[in-house]
Parts: C-alpha cells; sequence; structure tokens
C-alpha cells in the first residue's frame, strides 16, 4: 500500500478566478486554504474564498507579491503550510520555486523541478522530443548564438521560419521572419522582449509552418510512473499568438490521429517522468501531419472544456498525486462526452484594435444553468487595474454536440451584462457566429484573414443604440434652443424641457 502525505493547510500563490478554483477543490477535499492579500487589490474578490489571509499589503514592492518566492516560503513556514498550489503565470513554471519548496518540506503542486526546467528551456524540451522521436519541425538544435547564426541557419532550413525565446511562452519573444533582409531586426528584438520578460535573451529556430491548428493533449501522471491523457483541445483562435477560445474535443482529429498524438504527448511526458497536469502542444497542418511544439508544466488556463468533457477534476488530482497517491484513473476509464468551449473574456475594447480597458467594473452579471459554467474573479465594483492579467472571467458552455455548444455560447454571451469597462464579449459573439468557425473550418489566422470585423452587435442593440442617439440629439437641440430664448420679451420656454436637460 502506497503511503501518502498529509495536506491539511494550501497556500495559493495566485489569485482572480484560478485561486477561487482551487479554493473549491480544496474545501471539497477537506483542506484549509490560504491566499494572499496584495496592497494592489486588497479588497479582491478571490479573498472571501479563502479561509485564511497572509497580508502582504504591508512592505516592499520591489518584488511583485506573487513573485517574490521567498516571501511566499517564509510565511507558508510561519503558518505550518503542508503544500503550495502556484495555479498558472507567477511562480508555476519556475523550477526554483518547486526546488526551494521541496528544500523546505513543503509540497509544491506540480511537477518535479526537474521536469519544470528540461520542459521550460524550449532547446532541451526540443533535443528530448528528437530522442524520443517525436514529430518535431526542422530547426535549431540549441540556442542561436547571434543574428548571423541564424541567418545561416535560415537559409539552409529554407523560409518562412520563426525565432522563439527559449525561456519563454505565451507569444513573448517571438518573431516570424520571411526573408533574409529581416532576420537582424526580428532577431534583436526578439531577443530583448525575451531578456525583458524571462531574464534569458537565448532564442530558437524553427520551420514556420503557415496557417496551422494549434492542439494541445491533457495529460496527466502520478508519482508511481502511470501517465494518462485525457483528450485534446484546439486553440487555434487566438490573437497574437494569445489563446481567447478554446474547445474541447477539436474537430479537426478523428480517432486514429488522436490516438497517433496522444500517444506522442505520452511519450515526451514520461521522458522527463512527469507528474501531476500537464499540457502537450502540437502544430497540425492541412495534410494531418503534426509536429510537437512545447509542453506546458502546470493547470492551463482552458481546463475547465477538458473537465466538462471527461467529468474528471483537475486540481483534485493535482493535489492528490502531490499527496503522493496512485492514479486509479486508466486509459480506459476516459470517455470524451459532448462538446464544451471556453471564451476568455478580457477587459480589452475590440472596435478599438483590442485596447486595454481600465477602470471600475460598475455591474457585472452571468447566467445560470445547465451547460453553463462561469469562472470569474470580479464582481460590482472591482477595479480592474494595469497590475495583472487582463481577463475577467472564463465563459464555459456545454452541449451533446459542437453546434449546440455553439448556441449555448451565444445564449450565454448575450445574457452576460459586463457594464463600466469594454470586454470582449462583441468579439466572441462575432467569432460564434461566423459561418466558418461554425464549420469548423479554421486555422490560427482566422481572426487576422477571415474576422473581417472583430464585433458583432445584436440587432436591437443597434435599434437601442440609435434611439438613444436620437433622443439624445432632440434633447441637444432643445437645450440649444433654450439657450437662446429672449427672456425681456416674455418669450420663455418651459422649465421642465430646461430641467430636464440638465439633469
Amino acid at each position: 500500500m502506497v503511503k501518502t502525505k498529509t495536506i491539511k493547510k494550501l497556500l495559493i500563490a495566485n489569485r482572480g478566478e484560478i485561486a477561487i478554483r482551487i479554493a473549491r477543490s480544496a474545501s471539497a477535499m477537506g483542506i484549509e486554504s490560504y491566499m494572499i492579500k496584495t496592497s494592489k487589490e486588497p479588497d479582491a474578490h478571490y479573498l472571501k474564498y479563502a479561509d485564511h489571509l497572509i497580508d502582504f499589503s504591508e512592505g516592499d514592492d520591489e518584488i511583485p507579491d506573487f513573485l517574490d518566492m521567498e516571501k511566499i516560503i517564509e510565511h507558508a513556514l510561519k503558518y505550518q503550510i503542508d503544500a503550495i498550489h502556484p495555479g498558472y503565470g507567477f511562480l508555476a513554471e519556475n523550477p526554483l520555486f518547486a526546488h526551494r519548496c521541496e528544500d523546505e518540506g513543503i509540497l509544491f503542486i506540480g511537477p518535479s523541478p526537474d521536469a519544470i526546467y528540461k520542459m521550460g528551456n524550449k532547446t532541451i524540451a526540443r533535443q528530448l522530443a528528437r530522442k524520443a522521436e517525436v514529430p518535431l519541425l526542422e530547426g535549431s538544435k540549441g540556442t542561436l548564438r547571434s543574428a548571423s547564426h541564424a541567418l545561416s541557419l535560415a537559409e539552409k532550413i529554407g523560409y518562412p521560419v520563426i525565432l522563439k525565446a527559449a525561456a519563454g511562452g505565451g507569444g513573448r519573444g517571438m518573431r516570424i521572419v520571411n526573408g533574409p533582409e529581416e532576420m537582424e531586426r526580428n532577431f534583436n528584438t526578439a531577443s530583448a522582449e525575451a531578456e525583458k520578460a524571462f531574464n534569458d535573451p537565448s532564442m530558437f529556430m524553427e520551420q514556420y509552418v503557415r496557417n496551422p491548428r494549434h492542439i494541445e493533449f491533457q495529460i496527466l501522471g502520478d508519482t508511481h510512473g502511470n501517465i494518462i491523457h485525457l483528450g485534446e483541445r484546439e486553440c487555434s483562435i487566438q490573437r497574437k499568438h494569445q489563446k481567447l477560445i478554446e474547445e474541447a474535443p477539436s474537430v479537426a482529429l478523428d480517432e486514429k490521429l488522436r490516438e497517433q498524438m496522444a500517444a506522442e504527448a505520452i511519450k515526451i511526458a514520461a521522458s522527463v517522468k512527469y507528474y501531476s497536469a500537464g499540457t502537450v502542444e502540437f502544430l497540425l497542418d492541412d495534410l494531418g501531419n503534426f509536429y510537437f511544439m512545447e509542453m506546458n508544466t502546470r493547470i492551463q488556463v482552458e481546463h475547465p472544456v477538458t473537465e466538462m468533457i471527461t467529468g474528471v477534476d483537475l486540481i483534485e488530482w493535482q493535489i492528490r498525486i502531490a499527496r503522493g497517491e496512485t492514479l486509479t484513473l486508466k486509459q480506459k476509464d476516459i470517455q470524451l462526452k459532448g462538446w464544451a468551449i471556453e471564451c476568455r473574456i478580457n477587459a480589452e475594447d475590440p472596435q478599438g484594435h483590442f485596447s486595454p480597458s481600465l477602470g471600475t467594473v460598475k455591474k457585472i452579471r452571468f447566467p445560470e444553468g445547465e451547460g453553463i459554467r462561469i469562472e470569474s474573479g470580479v464582481v460590482d465594483g472591482s477595479v480592474v487595474t494595469p497590475y495583472y492579467d487582463s481577463m475577467l472571467a472564463k465563459l464555459i458552455s456545454y452541449g451533446e454536440d459542437r453546434t449546440k455548444a455553439i448556441d449555448k455560447m451565444l445564449e450565454v454571451l448575450n445574457e452576460t451584462q459586463l457594464m463600466g469597462i469594454k470586454t470582449l464579449v462583441p468579439f466572441h459573439k462575432a467569432v460564434m457566429h461566423h459561418p466558418e468557425f461554425r464549420k469548423g473550418v479554421f486555422t490560427t489566422s482566422f481572426i487576422q484573414e477571415e474576422l473581417k470585423q472583430p464585433w458583432y452587435a445584436e440587432p436591437e442593440e443597434k435599434l437601442f443604440a440609435a434611439f438613444l442617439a436620437t433622443i439624445d440629439y432632440q434633447q441637444e437641440k432643445m437645450y440649444q434652443q433654450s439657450l437662446s430664448v429672449d427672456y425681456t420679451k416674455g418669450k420663455q420656454l418651459s422649465p421642465w424641457v430646461i430641467n430636464k436637460r440638465l439633469k
């Protein structure tokens, strides 16, 4: 019988909706949750879901709160915390943080520091994939020494190529190079961006596939060598390499291709003895060829769509695996049922070239019901600041098939009320209505090439806007007339009209 470790107290080293999500699973498992209160959002909604708060609002702002690993560990020891869940972003893929937790006898809810390091460094990950004979795009075997090195390699590979940050992800430190005249400028820009974002300017290069699909597989492994997959997610609707809409499963995969890709995903995970939840990402071309891109060694933003079609609580399993439990789920137990779609609601204005929208959320209401799941860390009065990610909520819909999931998502979007700031709700409506998206015919270039207008307004919204504009025009006209009245001749406009306008 496997001896497991005890987790009575869990520190959630994150904020917003993912902190709430983790706290809910912890509560269901009888685990006390601790969260970090910061000076940047001392009244944040997510704090209400914690059993205990650790106050970081007083102190030095030299290192951002959720990135200050020594401060986090210091307080974890002070409060005798058993485990830390990093969520995603921040310290979730920092091997040093995972190592520091191990050193102090604190369970890190995630994979080993070694797996995080090897998969986090894209050049090492590519070397491991090559050794495991996982399909790879042609590219550099190590980091690029200089722009001239990149130039000579690109001549051998053939243009276009893509430069990527060796230590990065999320679209930062990434540039497409279409010809030799673009190489030096793009290399220097991408390298500088990588150094700023990841404190590492190292770059590598791959052959660039035009208009692929972005497919990722959810992996779950334990510390006893068992690894399974929970199907794929389609993540091709993205802007500037940032995912905006995800769905599971993917309309592009049949059962044979799914099995092939899943086998390769498990193979690369096994190469680093992976345990916990993780995601292996691939590019899929229009001929059905797929290529390993990277592995994310954490829970993903889009994990709810996998949970919706499998019924598996990924956060719960992360915690159970960290305790040393054996994965009781077998591959045959994983059945993909129905279809799920997730829309990320960011504080951005799609009518203003996706510019950031900051300010106070005056009103926010989401629908409820069968086939609907909402994850949000925002309520009425929440302030959207520039300090954190712009995602306010995740809207998830479920249906028996893809068409029903899309229609359900349109219902959710139409019934969502969010006042005070601009969001991506109109953008998501535009995508859900688009005939090519509904047919499942799209690639990563969908937004740039297919979506002519990146927002959608319901017909009644347009009529209502026209109605309000007409009223405003009439009131302005009456007000201007009131200013020109000569009261000395007794031609007095009704004070009710003036008062109405001034109100």
